[in-house]
């Protein structure tokens, strides 16, 4: 069990699902009204384990919604085709003739904005019968268990992150963006400056916050210069020891911490189709 994690629950049951983040939460349906009470323990099992997964959820888009309003303010995705109807829902979707999936390498959503996503709700709708997958990865532990001069040299940095060339013009090629999948490429005009490590405003604890989608450079640094060191950053972020592989299934929905993870959708289910529903909770600016 996490050693971070507390141990009892009053009205749920916290299952923790690897030694490094996330659990299942069981005995909750969120189609029924949930007391302050309860939802303070699912906020508390999250800030505990960084990804909460609640199984067998048969949710229409307003329960999804009202959920997530619960965490706080919604954020209306600019890139990402929304379910009709509800704009507050961006879909990710692979169809079986597509190639391509969406979120396929390490990140964490929205770094790109000036005050990043505190999380995101994610519910899947279909599910392909074997793989898709999403695994996701400890900042804590990252940054945990770099060393004493490490720490040291990362300790007051800072780094720039972008939606430009992820969202942008240059990524016009991509097969998401050629079927409708991603758009809106004018709109990717963020850049944002964040700590390279943050002081997670929930549970108190140091996190490394980059990631390779979206973070360029160091501050007062050249991209050649930050580059090396980023790369092995990336590198020591996604070792096996601090991640969790989340296994879907149909009615699956899991938030995670946009500020303590990282995740990775794999795309090993080519001729299946995969739709997620996703929501995205707004933040708080990070330090």
């Amino acid at each position: 069990m996490n050693i971070h994690a507390r141990k009892s629950y009053d009205t749920i049951d916290v299952v923790p699902m690897s030694s490094a983040l996330g659990a299942e939460i069981r005995g909750v349906d969120l189609r029924t009204e949930m007391s302050d009470r309860q939802f303070g323990e699912i906020r508390q099992a999250f800030a505990d384990h960084s990804v909460i997964v609640l199984r067998d959820q048969d949710l229409a888009p307003e329960h999804h919604i009202a959920f997530a309003q619960r965490w706080g303010t919604i954020n209306i995705n600019r890139f990402f085709r929304a379910v009709d109807g509800h704009p507050q829902i961006a879909e990710v979707r692979k169809e079986p003739d597509q190639e391509s999936n969406i979120g396929s390498s390490w990140h964490t959503d929205h770094s790109y904005d000036q005050v990043p996503a505190m999380g995101s709700v994610l519910y899947a709708r279909e599910v392909p019968p074997l793989g898709g997958d999403t695994l996701f990865s400890s900042m804590y532990l990252a940054y945990e268990s770099l060393s004493a001069g490490m720490k040291a040299t990362l300790d007051g940095l800072k780094a720039w992150h972008s939606s430009r060339h992820t969202f942008g013009q240059a990524a016009r090629s991509a097969e998401s963006s050629q079927d409708g999948r991603i758009g809106n490429p004018d709109t990717a005009t963020q850049d944002a400056l964040h700590p390279v490590v943050i002081t997670h405003p929930l549970s108190g604890r140091k996190a490394l916050y980059v990631n390779s989608n979206f973070t360029l450079r160091f501050d007062g640094w050249t991209p050649e210069e930050s580059a090396p060191l980023l790369d092995y950053l990336y590198q020591h972020g996604a070792r096996p020891e601090f991640t969790l592989r989340l296994v879907w299934q149909a009615g699956t929905i899991a938030i995670w911490d946009n500020r303590a993870t990282w995740h990775c959708a794999l795309n090993d289910y080519h001729g299946h189709r995969r739709l997620m529903h996703r929501i995205t909770i707004d933040g708080v600016p990070l330090s």
